[in-house]
C-alpha cells in the first residue's frame, strides 16, 4: 500500500480527481517538457462530461501557463482503464514531439500510463500488507496499534505530516464556519455551515446539540471545497467533510489532544489506504460509495482510536460504516459538488458516529469482515451503470436538469 500522504493531501477543491489529479498531471508534463510551446489535453469519460461542473479545464490551464493549453471534450470514447482518462500531447515550433496518457484514479493520484515504478506513480511499497486481516494479525503478534504499524512502516516522520494535515483541517473548518452567501457555480446553492452553527435553540438537547455541530462542521468543510478553498482529501475532496467533523467535534467535547488526533488520523488513514488498494475511492469508477462510504469508514475506524478500542471494535466500525452506504450513487447535479455533495458529507459524518456506538456494543456479533465489505464495494460500484458515476446523467442529475429546462 502507498503512503498516507497519498490519502491525506493537501489541495484545492473542488475535485480531487477532476482537479488535483489532472493539474498534477500537467505539473509533470510542463516539467518534463520544458522546451514546450503548447499543449493540447484531451479529457475523456467523467472528466469529460462533469469537467465543466468541477472547473478540470481551469486547472490544468492555469497550471499549463504561460505555456498555451487548448482543451478538448470527448464524452464519447469509454477507456476499459479507468473512466477518469486524460491525454495530454505536447508541441514545439507547431510540431507534436510527445503524448501522454494519464489516469486520475481518484484522491488526487495519477498513473502515467506505461510508467509503473519510473516515479510517476506512487511507490505501492510502503505498506508490505494490504488487507485489514494482514494488518490487524501482525499489529496482535507485535501487540502494537494501528498508528504504530503507520510509525513502523513511515518512521515518524509521517505524524509531522499528519500534524500539518490536522492543522489544515481546522482551519478549513473555521473558514467555512464564517462564510455566508452563495456557492459559485450557479445553481444558487447557499452556504448553510454559519446558520447550522448558529441556530442554537432554548430547550436543545444533546443529541440535538451534537447533529448541529457535527453537521456544521462537515458542511464548513465541503462548502469551502465547493467553492475552490484549501482542504484535505479524506480521502476525496468530495468527501472531505466526513472525518475533520467527527475528529472537531470530539476535540471540542472530549478534550483529546492534538497527539491522539493524529494517531486516529493514522489509523483511519490506514483505512482509507486499505480501500484504495483493493478497490476504489473514485467516484467515477465506483460510485458514491467508493468515496463517503470509504470516508465514512476511516472516520469510524478513526473515532475507535480515539478511544482506544480493539481491533475488533475498529474493524466493526470501519465495516459498518461501508456496508450501509453499499450502492451508493454519484449524481452531482451540473457536475459541480455541491448538490447532493455537501449534505451528504453531513450524513456520513452522523453515520460514523453511530457505528462508533454499535461497535462499542455489537462488536463481538459481527459476521461480515471489513475485507468483505470491501471487495463487495468494489463488485458493486463496477456493476453500477455509468449513469450512476460521475457523469451528471443519471438520479437527481438527470431529474433536476430537466425540471430546470422545463422551467426554462
Amino acid at each position: 500500500m502507498q503512503s498516507l500522504r497519498e490519502v491525506y493531501k493537501i489541495g484545492r477543491g473542488p475535485s480531487s480527481s477532476h482537479t488535483i489529479g489532472p493539474e498534477r498531471a500537467m505539473k509533470v508534463m510542463k516539467e518534463r517538457y520544458k522546451d514546450a510551446d503548447s499543449f493540447i489535453v484531451t479529457l475523456y469519460g467523467s472528466l469529460a462530461m462533469t469537467g465543466k461542473g468541477h472547473r478540470t479545464d481551469e486547472a490544468i490551464i492555469k497550471t499549463a501557463a504561460p505555456v498555451k493549453c487548448a482543451i478538448r471534450w470527448d464524452e464519447t470514447y469509454e477507456c476499459p482503464v479507468h473512466p477518469n482518462t486524460m491525454d495530454i500531447e505536447v508541441f514545439r515550433d507547431g510540431k507534436k514531439i510527445a503524448e501522454k496518457r494519464v489516469y486520475s484514479v481518484g484522491g488526487g493520484t495519477i498513473i502515467f500510463d506505461g510508467e509503473e515504478g519510473t516515479g510517476s506513480y506512487p511507490d505501492d511499497s510502503v505498506y508490505p500488507l494490504n488487507t485489514f486481516n494482514e494488518i490487524s494479525s501482525y499489529c496482535r503478534e507485535r501487540d502494537i496499534r494501528l498508528w504504530q504499524y503507520a510509525e513502523e512502516c513511515e518512521g515518524k516522520e509521517i505524524f509531522d505530516y499528519l500534524f500539518e494535515v490536522w492543522e489544515r483541517m481546522k482551519l478549513t473548518i473555521d473558514e467555512g464556519l464564517k462564510e455566508k452567501g452563495e456557492l459559485p457555480g450557479g445553481l444558487g446553492t447557499l452556504r448553510r455551515a454559519n446558520l447550522l452553527y448558529h441556530s442554537r435553540h432554548i430547550d436543545e438537547s444533546p443529541l440535538t446539540k451534537e447533529n448541529r455541530l457535527v453537521c456544521s462542521y462537515a458542511f464548513a468543510t465541503s462548502e469551502q471545497n465547493a467553492a475552490g478553498g484549501i482542504i484535505v482529501t479524506a480521502p476525496t475532496c468530495g468527501s472531505c467533510g466526513v472525518v475533520p467533523a467527527v475528529l472537531k467535534y470530539m476535540q471540542m467535547t472530549r478534550g483529546f489532544s492534538d497527539e491522539e488526533v493524529v494517531h486516529a488520523l493514522a489509523t483511519g488513514g490506514i483505512i482509507g489506504d486499505v480501500i484504495k488498494k483493493n478497490a476504489s475511492i473514485s467516484g467515477a469508477e465506483c460510485g458514491c460509495q467508493a468515496e463517503i462510504g470509504s470516508a465514512c469508514s476511516m472516520a469510524a475506524a478513526a473515532l475507535a482510536e480515539l478511544f482506544e478500542m480493539g481491533f475488533g471494535e475498529i474493524e466493526y466500525a470501519a465495516e459498518v460504516a461501508m456496508e450501509h452506504h453499499l450502492g451508493l450513487t454519484c449524481d452531482p447535479i451540473g457536475g459541480l459538488v455541491q448538490i447532493p455533495c455537501i449534505e451528504r458529507n453531513a450524513v456520513a459524518a452522523m453515520r460514523a458516529l453511530n457505528a462508533l456506538s454499535l461497535a462499542d456494543f455489537l462488536a463481538d456479533t459481527r459476521k461480515i469482515s471489513f475485507d468483505l465489505v470491501v471487495k463487495t464495494m468494489y463488485d458493486t460500484g463496477r456493476d453500477l451503470p455509468k449513469n450512476y458515476r460521475e457523469t451528471s446523467s443519471g438520479g437527481l442529475a438527470k431529474y433536476y436538469n430537466q425540471r430546470l429546462n422545463k422551467k426554462d
